[in-house]
Formats: structure tokens, sequence, C-alpha cells
């Protein structure tokens, strides 16, 4: 879709601000930390557990978006005689949360960072999750140390773990990595850049599928006059984002292979979706007049696509369906906890554990805890094992309340975008019709960055993936509502 920015008018800033934090109340998102909270923060921050093994001569990065201090990883690629080897580095939490403790119980209240276009509302205090357990440049911090050696085709070969001290040297963000790369400017980064595509080419041999989804964004902004507001915008991935994450899964899958084979665990599944469900896809894929060859595989349909176009970027949005189901399963045999029937992530396409983000996700710190232990031939802290069977529940009641706050912050901000302007027509791509009713589905709008209903009365179908004039009907901040219908 286009990627024209607009913003919300300034003058409507306080008004948005003063709604988000109406919103925080009555969505019970605990802002406030208790006093008992911060002050074991404050002492945690004074003295970590610092591991023996000394990392820190590697010259270790971080990528993140600009203005982040919630560091929770780091990484260094180099050559080796027949591949690459990948350090990658992720913030020890548990060196700072006693279990059992106020920041460990709080934590199991907020489950994950929240995002708000305004502020976030992080799992750990600041103290913590900002400075002294974050993988700030310059600062020698406890971590998580993976060692991953991969073949010349990006295959693992070895998977190791263990605590060290570390010390990032360099803070970067996505569009300076991916200037830097195009440049030829920077060896580790032309690394970063190989592995990530070698591994992206493992992803698709074994069927693995990454959707480039574009994201629907709100972003702060202010003007020469220093006046504030917010803007809506449509952002295609980079390619250096891709490579991230590529680092990200392989970490991630490591974790997973390490805990099925001690029979002790956390996972991240995802069941493969149903034979319906891509039956479906194929008839929107016809509607939207995307070529689907018969005997061609899903996964590389997807990365035919171009996210830039709008009936590709309606497939694409369709295709999120088939992600719906993710979910996480605690295991431990010895206990008599099984290990899931079928361990895997169909996204994946292999088993794989989320433990690279312990700053903003409770789940990572458990699973952290298990692979440092069995990789290490240490027997899982106690604190770990009884806590595993409640994670799977506190995370879905997380990721829900995750979710629900961000639609309503896109709700809210979309509502104030197009205040005043109903009645006027806009131009819209259909990307959803409602099965049972033809008439009603989501439009997203070609400018502003908007996705929205669109009720018909009836006398004809919405088509699918067609370019449309609507009429904004509904643009109410109040409620969070924006409708339309055919013009």
């Amino acid at each position: 879709m286009p990627r024209r920015k607009l913003s919300v008018k300034a003058a409507d800033s306080a008004r948005i601000n003063a709604e988000l934090a109406e919103l925080r109340t009555r969505l019970e998102i605990r802002v406030e930390w208790p006093d008992e909270v911060l002050a074991e923060a404050e002492e945690a921050a004074g003295a970590p557990r610092l591991p023996e093994y000394d990392a820190t001569e590697l010259p270790l990065f971080t990528i993140d978006p600009p203005g982040s201090r919630d560091l929770d990883q780091a990484m260094h690629i180099a050559h080796r005689p027949d591949g690459y080897r990948v350090h990658y580095a992720i913030a020890d939490v548990a060196a700072f949360v006693r279990p059992g403790g106020a920041i460990d119980t709080e934590a199991r209240r907020r489950v994950q960072t929240l995002y708000f276009p305004d502020r976030r509302v992080p799992l750990h205090p600041a103290r913590l999750s900002e400075d002294a357990a974050s993988l700030l440049p310059g600062e020698i911090r406890p971590a998580l140390l993976w060692q991953i050696d991969l073949d010349a085709d990006g295959a693992v070969a070895l998977a190791d773990l263990r605590r060290a001290r570390v010390r990032s040297r360099r803070r970067l963000d996505y569009t300076g990595v991916q200037q830097a790369v195009d440049s030829g400017a920077d060896e580790q980064l032309a690394l970063l850049a190989t592995v990530g595509r070698l591994r992206e080419q493992q992803e698709q041999a074994r069927g693995g599928i990454s959707l480039p989804v574009p994201e629907q964004e709100i972003e702060a902004l202010s003007d020469a006059t220093g006046d504030h507001g917010y803007r809506l915008a449509y952002r295609a991935q980079l390619p250096a984002e891709g490579w991230n994450a590529q680092i990200s899964l392989l970490t991630g899958m490591a974790a997973a292979d390490l805990m099925l084979d001690a029979g002790v665990g956390l996972l991240r599944t995802l069941p493969a979706a149903p034979g319906s469900a891509y039956e479906r896809l194929r008839r929107v894929a016809r509607a939207l007049r995307v070529p689907w060859p018969d005997g061609t595989p899903y996964p590389e349909l997807i990365r035919s696509l171009n996210p830039d176009d709008p009936l590709d970027a309606a497939f694409l949005n369709e295709c999120t369906g088939l992600l719906r189901g993710a979910g996480y399963h605690a295991f431990d045999e010895a206990q008599g906890l099984p290990a899931p029937a079928d361990p895997g992530h169909a996204a994946i396409a292999a088993p794989y554990a989320h433990c690279t983000a312990p700053l903003r996700r409770l789940a990572d710190r458990f699973a952290q805890e298990v692979c440092v232990a069995v990789a290490g031939g240490e027997d899982v802290p106690a604190w770990v094992r009884e806590a595993l069977p409640e994670v799977p529940a506190l995370m879905a009641g997380g990721d829900r309340r995750s979710a629900g706050v961000e639609r309503a912050c896109v709700d809210l901000v979309e509502a104030e975008l197009l205040h005043g302007r109903e009645g006027e027509d806009f131009d819209a791509v259909v990307i959803d019709v409602d099965e049972r009713k033809p008439d009603n589905g989501t439009v997203q709008l070609r400018e502003p960055a908007v996705r929205a209903r669109c009720d018909g009365d009836g006398s004809a179908e919405l088509p699918l993936g067609a370019l449309v004039k609507v009429r904004l009907t509904v643009a109410d901040p109040a409620t969070r509502t924006v409708r339309f219908a055919p013009a």
C-alpha cells in the first residue's frame, strides 16, 4: 500500500493522550509500580549476579528501533573454516529477579510490555529494563550467551549456551544497518546479511514462511514549533529486519531442540492450518487476481508477492488467519507433564521457543533458565519447574491484553484522524468480505493508513480485492469507531 504518512492534528494530541490514559484505566493496565518493586529493582541493579566467564572482548552489537533502551539481544558473527559462528547474547533477567520476590510477582501480573502511542508500560521497572539489565553499549552486563556454529549453507552444526559477562560495542537501528549493508561499509553487517539470507534459504527449504504484511503503525511526531501529534502509516519491512529476525528464530529453534532433548521446557507452538483454510485462501486469491498456479506450494506463493502492491497486500492480510492458534506448551516429563505430540510451529516449520526477549516477555525468562541449566548439565531450578505449568495460561492472557491494547489504540487514532470528515469519499481496497453478509466487509484506504468496517445496504456484494469508493459514515473518537459505506 502507499506509505504516505498523515498526521493527527497537533491540537488533538492532548485529547488523544487523555483518552489513552482513560483507556489504560478502563483496561485495568497497571502503570505505576508498587514501592516494594521499585525498592527491589534498585537493590538488584546495584548488585547483579555477574557470571565468572568473561566474554567482554567479543564486539557485540544490538539492532533495535531508534531510541530503544530495553535492549534484549546483542550479536556478533564471524567466519569459521567451514561456515559461520553466531554469538547471540540475551539479557540475563534472572540475574536481577528473585524468584517469588516483588519483581517476579509483578511481572507475572503484567506478563509482557504493552505499547501505547504516548508511552510504554514495561514488564520490568525501567531501572532494570532500560538500565542495569539492558545490553546498552559500553556497559558490562550479565547475559545468556549462545554460540551457534553454522555450515557453509547456514544449517546448524553445533549450538551451545552459557552465562557470561558481555559488553556491547554498538547500538544500531534497522535503517542504519540497511544503509551500511547497501553501501558495503561494514564487514560485520555484511556477514549479518550473508547469514540472514542463508537462514532465509534454510527456512524456504524446510517449508517455513515469514509473512511480509505491511504493518499499520502509530508514530508520535513533533513539528518545528514543538507541537506534538500522531501519525498512521503502512510500513513495509526492510531486508535488515528480516535478517535480524532470522538470528532470533535460529536461537529459538536451538532452544526448542535443547529443551525437547531434555524433556523439560516451554515451546511456542502453532498447529498446521486445516485444508479448508487453504481452500478458502485459493478462493480469495482468485477474487484478488493473485495468480496461484496448481502445484505451487503456499510458501513459494507468499515469497513471490509484493507487499507494496494493494492486491498482494490484501491477500497477505488474509493469510494472517493461518497464524491464529499459536500458543505456549509447557512440558516436564519427569513431573508427568508430557511434551506436545506435535511440538512444531507451522509457520516456522520446526519446533520453536520464545527465549530472546526476556526484558519484554515473561515466558522467555523461564525458557532461558531451562536452556542454560540443560546446556551446563545441571538440574533445572525448582522455581522454574514449579512455574512452568502456569506460564502458558499467563501468556495467553497477556497476548489477549496486548492485542486488545494495540487494536484499541489504532481505533482511537483512526477515529481522531477522520473525525470531521464524515460524508467524504475515499479510495479503498476491499481486503475482507463477511461470508455470511457479503455486502459487509473490511476496506483498507489508500490514504490515510486506515482499515475499517464497510457496511452495505444489501443491494450489492462487496467485491473482494476491488478498488472501490467508500464514504465515511462514522468517525467517533469517544467510542473509537470508524465506519464506511459504499459510495
